[in-house]
């Protein structure tokens, strides 16, 4: 998300909105791809891979920057701040852009052939290999899907604040397993869907604006969102080997 949003920013005083949001897409369904590539295809750890990732990419950020902030230099002289500051029907841009995505990929999941692939391989990898499915490709597909969701998720915060820190983003990654796993997607893999990822999101969203209404700092946010991530995690597995504890 730093990646994008300060590409776009950049590429936006360079070559103009039109140019730089396809090129912003492109870079980040490249690193995506190179991802899911890895992960996917060479067989590597998702979560080593995950934590190599993200301290290159925020390197690739700073170098990209030069480890500067990014503005736009006309900000009164553009359209890019539809995404982030527009309205459509008196909707704002963001929540209807979120909606849509939601919609699009809780269909792709739970109707089509794909989304079955999907639950399979997380199911299963070895038993989805056997049936048939391609593990590798299907694979490689989410880390695209997710990227292309991180892109507009860094073209909304640009387009939010017509300018961006080089860290922005940073940490969120906590939050967003927070969310999945609240809206009941096990880490062990083959369930969950994108509606009740949704309640996670907006279940999380309440918790810490009823942190801030009540007067605790922000940082709190970050110690509740471990204890929930804790919480969830214990007790899915829990469900799963039926037992609160393991025999020692």
């Amino acid at each position: 998300m730093s990646f994008s949003t300060i590409v776009v920013l950049d590429l936006h005083d360079k070559l103009g909105a039109g140019l730089a949001i396809p090129s912003m897409y492109l870079m980040t369904l490249g690193l995506g791809g190179f991802i899911g590539f890895l992960v996917g295809y060479l067989r590597l750890n998702s979560l080593i891979v995950t934590l190599g990732m993200l301290s290159a990419i925020h390197g690739l950020t700073l170098l990209y920057s030069g480890g500067k902030n990014m503005d736009i230099a006309d900000k009164s002289n553009t359209w890019f701040d539809f995404f982030g500051q527009g309205q459509v029907l008196g909707i704002p841009v963001p929540i209807l852009l979120f909606v849509l995505l939601a919609a699009f990929l809780g269909i792709l999941l739970a109707k089509t052939p794909f989304g079955r692939k999907v639950y399979a391989v997380g199911g299963n990898s070895t038993a989805a290999v056997f049936s048939g499915i391609p593990r590798a490709r299907t694979v490689f597909t989410c880390y695209l899907i997710s990227a292309f969701c991180v892109a507009t998720a860094g073209l909304i915060q640009a387009s939010r604040s017509m300018g961006s820190q080089n860290t922005v983003g940073q940490g969120m990654e906590l939050e967003v397993l927070a969310a999945v796993i609240l809206g009941g997607a096990s880490l062990l893999g083959g369930s969950g869907t994108v509606f009740k990822t949704v309640i996670g999101v907006l279940m999380l969203g309440f918790i810490q604006n009823g942190l801030l209404l009540m007067g605790y700092p922000f940082y709190v946010q970050f110690v509740i969102t471990w204890i929930i991530i804790i919480l969830a995690v214990w007790l899915d597995i829990s469900v799963k080997r039926g037992k609160f504890w393991a025999s020692i």
